[in-house]
């Protein structure tokens, strides 16, 4: 474990748990809330605050996709669940490759070995904290080591701490229904109730979806403890899955590339995937931002 401190802000990182974080605490309060997870098994039940999502983000159905008139089968990593979730790289040990009082840059290599059911394309991973008083920038990038062109997206998935009265805002112009796994189905406007242009109860119902157009900032407000936390990303996040519940104690607010199964779904001009050449590389910043309400 690596721990960095900065003004009230202290954080630390785990780079043989998928380069995530195990908790941000600003002031004495949980900013990420540790959260452990026994489905994602490569975590070994350790809890995390924040995890990133190379080379995609959120599922592909039942681990197929075809790419380039080849046809791939991944392996299942999210225990009896049909469906792959959030590429591989948080199933591994992260390298340290730069370290300073204030930040931690973190690296990690996938070659694939013949017949590889975790992900069938060479590719380095890089991901770096670097925490400040009142924010903390997350910087994420991806490039393609392999000999062929790679479909690639990426994301981060935080666990905002959201224990009693929270208050979601973010700007988002669709947002994808799903089947009872989590599969997109049908896009429609982020109308209603599924409007967050102004602030609204993250738990007054269960949402596990993945929002379009997303404009790029978040905000989390916690009357109860007089924090708010926001969230500012760059343009490559174009998409935001959030998942809460009626009786969490956080939020998952996740700014990604890529729609849910973006690899099988090549009608969607928009749908976030990108396809990198060899030595092409993708990547940018976002940065969560505490203050006092």
């Amino acid at each position: 474990m690596i721990e960095l401190k900065r003004g009230k802000s202290r954080l630390t990182i785990l780079p043989d748990v998928g380069g995530a974080i195990g908790e941000w605490q600003w002031d004495g309060k949980d900013i990420f809330l540790p959260v452990s997870n026994d489905a994602l098994k490569a975590q070994r039940g350790v809890a995390v605050g924040a995890y990133p999502l190379i080379p995609y983000s959120n599922r592909i159905a039942n681990g197929r996709f075809s790419f380039e008139e080849k046809a791939y089968q991944l392996a299942e990593n999210m225990a009896d669940h049909p469906h792959t979730i959030h590429g591989n790289a948080w199933e591994h040990e992260w390298t340290v490759a730069h370290e300073g009082d204030h930040f931690v840059v973190l690296t990690f290599d996938h070659t694939p070995q013949g017949q590889d059911a975790e992900w069938p394309f060479a590719y380095r991973a890089v991901l770096s904290y670097q925490l400040h008083e009142s924010y903390l920038d997350v910087v994420i990038a991806i490039e393609n080591r392999d000999r062929v062109n790679q479909p690639v997206g990426l994301g981060y998935h935080p666990f905002l701490a959201a224990q009693g009265k929270a208050n979601l805002k973010f700007d988002a112009e669709s947002v994808w229904l799903t089947t009872p796994d989590g599969l997109p189905t049908e896009r429609i406007p982020t109308e209603g109730e599924w409007s967050f242009h102004h602030l609204k109860d993250v738990h007054a119902r269960f949402i596990d979806h993945c929002f379009n157009e997303f404009g790029g900032h978040v905000e989390l407000q916690r009357p109860d403890d007089g924090v708010s936390v926001s969230i500012e990303s760059a343009p490559l996040f174009s998409h935001l899955v959030v998942f809460t519940s009626p009786d969490g104690p956080f939020v998952a607010v996740e700014p990604v590339t890529n729609m849910t199964d973006a690899i099988n779904h090549p009608e969607v001009s928009d749908r976030g995937l990108h396809i990198l050449k060899p030595g092409a590389q993708l990547g940018g910043r976002m940065r969560f931002h505490i203050k006092s309400l």
